[in-house]
């Protein structure tokens, strides 16, 4: 156990400890990528629609209020929404290069010759890489200009309270006063709409959830029984939160041994793998603002008020 990578230990203890639960990055390998973008097309799920519609009626705005030579996207994927706030930064002229950042390797060569090929004028440096644990990758990138670092797609949300302010902060210590930050966030709404967006009746879904066990057995040969769990989710009032669970339907053992782990699971016994919290924007201004993102700030809805955008400049 202790020739373990940081990954793999962070893996191993977070299912050992109890509640077990399973770090979000284990859902975005390529195949979680490719049921990422489906979950992005549903009916059920308002988001995307409606952040795209945002950055449709805002990028031009957001260009020039940042007047940005550098735009870096956290978690780019496929770069789908990217591309409507490329095209209104490349209009506005100021524009030199575009980073994206992502773990999925080839999703994001995918989506960077997809843009290059869109915008030559715009130098494309993608860069595998972790947003959690890769932020000092950008300290210099772009560092002769104002840069604008856009985290789409409510994952911000997928954060728990202690890890985003840990996240905006240390976010915060990497860029310079007058870079900015495009947060994208969920906003609280009608519960029933909220939980059909995370259980669609096509199962898009669960499969997402479920394939963070495929993927952790195909890295560290694992044998969790995938079929033996139950996908769960339900709504936290409390903290505002969609938790999204599996729970073992029968009793498991499993071993995994790239992590030198026995796990044992009584039936009902959950993991829990990713959350999803939603926001009051203004609630965010005051904690980006906490962050050191108090300078200046803007948000940005759509017409239903179902999801935000929010801008802020570092002091």
């Amino acid at each position: 156990m202790n020739d373990l990578d940081p990954i793999a230990l962070e893996l191993r203890q977070a299912l050992t400890r109890l509640p077990r639960t399973i770090p979000p990055r284990w859902l975005y390998d390529d195949r979680g990528s490719e049921l990422f973008s489906e979950i992005t097309r549903l009916p059920e799920y308002y988001q995307t629609e409606a952040e795209r519609s945002i950055l449709e009626a805002n990028s031009t705005a957001i260009a020039e209020i940042t007047e940005a030579t550098t735009v870096v996207e956290l978690g780019s994927g496929t770069s789908d929404k990217t591309r409507n706030m490329l095209d209104a930064f490349a209009a506005h002229g100021l524009i030199e290069r575009f980073v994206p950042l992502d773990v999925s390797e080839q999703t994001l060569l995918d989506a960077a010759d997809m843009l290059a090929e869109r915008h030559p004028e715009i130098e494309v440096e993608p860069v595998v890489g972790d947003f959690t644990r890769h932020l000092s990758r950008l300290g210099q990138v772009g560092a002769d200009g104002p840069r604008l670092v856009a985290f789409l797609g409510g994952t911000i949300g997928n954060f728990y309270v202690e890890e985003r302010r840990a996240f905006l902060g240390a976010l915060s210590d990497v860029l310079q006063p007058g870079d900015w930050v495009l947060l994208g966030i969920d906003q609280v709404k009608p519960i029933d709409r909220l939980i059909d967006a995370y259980d669609d009746s096509q199962g898009v879904t669960e499969a997402f959830i479920r394939n963070a066990l495929t993927n952790i057995n195909a890295t560290y040969d694992g044998n969790l029984d995938v079929g033996n769990f139950g996908y769960v989710p339900f709504w936290d009032g409390r903290q505002r939160r969609i938790d999204m669970r599996l729970r073992a339907d029968e009793p498991m053992s499993a071993r995994i041994d790239g992590l030198d782990l026995d796990l044992e699971l009584a039936p009902g016994e959950e993991i829990r793998v990713e959350i999803s919290s939603k926001f009051r924007p203004a609630d965010l201004v005051v904690e980006l603002a906490q962050a050191g993102f108090g300078a200046e700030s803007h948000v940005f809805s759509d017409d239903n008020d179902d999801f935000a955008l929010v801008l802020a400049r570092r002091g």
